[in-house]
């Protein structure tokens, strides 16, 4: 009994000690996150502070920017990237789930892991590589073979000469979005495949000896077990959407006016910062460059914020 308690109180304070030393670790590395989040967003109200004082509203209302007057409207590019983001989003998500399903469900198994794992390497290939490959060779195509047969045959003045009106070049809003559904494509691929990886075999195959045909088992049993998950995949792809900026700048067109149509040149946030940062010599242009940078942090944390509130509404 003595030896045990001697034992005890020689191994305590050990425990005690590298239990405090964990603890101080984590507060640490806690703190300095938060401290580094912080002075971003400080670094980015202050630096951003000269435009929205001098234009104030009207920053984010206005799509006229002009270096040589020094006024600057922010709304092109922000009403540019919510529509790139889009309809990235609403390509990508159907095909992503798609392909997830058929290697899941559908595919023999001897070809389904190297199958996963191309599409995985997919997911890390460079924007600036999806960039290059959509200015030099999607956009020419789809300007000749897409674009100039639908603005041809539209009649001038109805609903498709509207929604397809633009110069056939290629360097559009849609296939800027187009390029990033390919790049968010195998990343959330990649995902869903996992997350439909963690249901139980026995519960798909309790469907399937109930009768179900496999749509129904993706519709009632998959997808409803893994619900809060593909919320945050959807988040994630949008996320990366919204903030991609090279192949964006590469094949968007680069024009700050209200896109009026779907093939009508435009920009991000991002692409207007890559392209104007280094060239930015006056200080209302660094200012308004420094506040798209803010716009952009506010609508990410948008993001984040409502796919919070979509996960707390689901049940536990």
């Amino acid at each position: 009994m003595t030896a045990l308690a001697v034992s005890e109180t020689s191994i305590k304070p050990r425990n005690a000690w590298g239990e405090t030393l964990f603890r101080a670790a984590c507060f640490s590395a806690a703190t300095l996150l938060m401290a580094a989040l912080a002075g971003v967003v400080i670094s980015l109200v202050i630096g951003g502070w000269p435009a929205f004082k001098t234009f104030g509203f009207g920053f984010f209302t206005s799509s006229e920017w002009n270096p040589v007057t020094e006024v600057y409207g922010a709304a092109g590019p922000i009403v540019g990237t919510l529509i790139t983001a889009f309809l990235s989003l609403v390509v990508a998500l159907p095909l992503a789930l798609g392909v997830a399903v058929f290697l899941v469900e559908f595919c023999p198994k001897p070809i389904a892991n190297p199958i996963g794992v191309a599409v995985e390497l997919l997911a890390g290939i460079p924007s600036i590589v999806y960039g290059m490959w959509g200015l030099f060779v999607f956009a020419p195509w789809f300007a000749q073979h897409v674009q100039l047969p639908l603005v041809m045959n539209a009649e001038p003045g109805s609903w498709m000469d509207k929604l397809f009106s633009g110069v056939p070049n290629g360097a559009n809003i849609f296939t800027a979005s187009m390029i990033l559904a390919i790049m968010i494509l195998p990343y959330m691929s990649a995902v869903f495949r996992e997350l439909f990886m963690t249901v139980p075999a026995q519960v798909r195959e309790a469907a399937y000896g109930l009768g179900c045909t496999p749509f129904e088992v993706i519709r009632s049993i998959i997808v409803p077990y893994v619900s809060k998950g593909v919320i945050g995949v959807i988040m994630l792809g949008l996320g990366r959407a919204l903030g991609e900026t090279m192949a964006v700048t590469f094949i968007i067109g680069n024009a700050h006016g209200f896109p009026h149509s779907i093939f009508d040149s435009g920009s991000t946030i991002a692409s207007t910062i890559a392209n104007e940062f280094t060239e930015a010599t006056g200080e209302m242009h660094t200012a308004a460059l420094v506040a798209l940078g803010l716009v952009l942090f506010l609508i990410t944390f948008a993001v984040l914020a409502v796919a919070r509130l979509l996960l707390r509404g689901q049940k536990h």
